[in-house]
C-alpha cells in the first residue's frame, strides 16, 4: 500500500495560491498570515488609494488587478468586502463564469454564513464563512493579533474540517456558528466592540472637557480593570452609582451632561436603564434603591435629585 497519498483538500487544505478581492483592513492581514503558514499570496483587488497602500504594505510584490483576475489565479479566494455589498459581488463573479470549480470561497462577513456563497457554489466552488473577531488597523500589527483570535466558523459540514484547518493555520481559534445565527452572533460582537470604542471615545472627551490632560493614562488601568471583571465575574462586576442606587448621583450626572455634552445623555441614559435592570435581576441593586434611580432615568435627569444627591 503507498504511503505518498495526499491528504483529501476538503479535509487539510494543502499549500494553496490565495488572492484577495477588496484589501481593506482584513483581507492583506489575512492573506499576510496564510503567507506564515505557507500558502502564496498571488493577487489582490482594490481600488482606493488606502487600499493600495495596505497590499503594498502587507503585501508587497502582488499585483493588484481585476476581482475577475483574482480569481483566475488563486486556489483560495477571499471576499473581505463590506456585508451590504457581498452578495452582489457573489453573484456578479458566479454570473461572469469567474468562479472556478473546486475553488475555495472565503468571505469574512460576521452577518452572513455560508449560503451568501451558494451563486458560487452552484458553480462547483468550496463556500467558507470565516470571520475573524477582531478589530483591524490595516497595518503588521494585525497579523500578530490573530494569534489566538477566535473565528466565526460556518460551511457546510463536508468543509468544516477544512474551514477550521485554516483558521488554525492563520493562528485563530474555530467557533462554529451555525447558519441563522450569525446575525445574533454579528450582533453580539458589535454590541461589545463597536460600542466600546464609543463609550471609551466619549469618556476621554468627557475627561478633556473636565480638565484632565491625559484622559487614555487615567481610562487605561480603569477599563482594562473592568473589562477583565466583566470576562471573569460577568454580571457580579458591576460597579457605581447606577448598582449601588445612588439617585443622586445619576440626575448629577445627567444634569451636567445636559450642560456640557448634551449628544451624551441619551447614550448615557440607556446604558443606565440596561445596567439597573442587570443588577437588579442579579441582587446588585435594592429594590428599596431601585424606584428613585428608575425615576430620575424615566424622567432624564429632570426630576429634584440633582443638586440634592450631588454632594452624596
Amino acid at each position: 500500500m503507498s504511503t505518498s497519498q495526499q491528504p483529501d483538500p476538503r479535509d487539510r487544505p494543502a499549500r494553496l495560491t490565495v488572492g484577495v478581492v477588496g484589501a481593506g483592513r482584513v483581507g492583506p492581514a489575512l492573506a499576510a498570515s496564510l503567507q506564515l503558514a505557507g500558502h502564496r499570496p498571488v493577487a489582490a483587488s482594490g481600488v482606493s488609494d488606502a487600499s493600495r497602500r495596505r497590499a503594498a504594505l502587507l503585501l508587497p510584490d502582488v499585483p493588484l488587478v481585476t476581482p475577475a483576475e483574482v480569481l483566475q489565479c488563486a486556489d483560495l479566494v477571499l471576499l473581505t468586502v463590506p456585508d451590504d455589498a457581498l452578495p452582489d459581488l457573489v453573484e456578479g463573479l458566479a454570473q461572469t463564469g469567474a468562479v472556478r470549480p473546486g475553488q475555495l470561497i472565503v468571505h469574512t462577513s460576521g452577518r452572513y454564513g455560508a449560503k451568501v456563497l451558494d451563486p458560487a457554489l452552484r458553480a462547483g466552488a468550496l463556500p467558507l464563512a470565516l470571520h475573524p473577531a477582531m478589530t483591524f488597523t490595516g497595518t503588521p500589527l494585525d497579523v500578530q493579533r490573530l494569534a489566538g483570535c477566535s473565528f466565526g466558523v460556518t460551511a457546510p459540514e463536508e468543509l468544516r474540517l477544512a474551514a477550521e484547518a485554516l483558521v488554525i493555520e492563520m493562528g485563530g481559534e474555530p467557533e462554529w456558528i451555525a447558519e441563522d445565527m450569525r446575525p445574533l452572533y454579528h450582533a453580539a460582537l458589535a454590541l461589545g466592540a463597536n460600542h466600546l470604542v464609543t463609550l471609551v471615545a466619549q469618556s476621554m472627551e468627557l475627561l478633556r472637557a473636565a480638565g484632565v490632560e491625559a484622559p487614555d493614562r487615567m481610562l487605561g488601568p480603569l477599563l482594562g480593570a473592568a473589562l477583565d471583571n466583566a470576562l471573569r465575574s460577568g454580571d457580579a462586576a458591576l460597579t457605581g452609582p447606577v448598582a449601588r442606587g445612588d439617585a443622586g448621583t445619576v440626575a448629577a450626572h445627567v444634569d451636567q451632561l445636559r450642560r456640557h455634552a448634551p449628544q451624551t445623555v441619551a447614550g448615557y441614559l440607556a446604558m443606565a436603564r440596561a445596567t439597573a435592570d442587570r443588577a437588579l435581576a442579579h441582587g446588585l441593586l435594592k429594590p428599596e434603591l431601585a424606584e428613585d434611580l428608575l425615576g430620575v432615568l424615566a424622567d432624564g435627569g429632570h426630576g429634584t435629585h440633582g443638586t440634592e444627591g450631588a454632594a452624596g
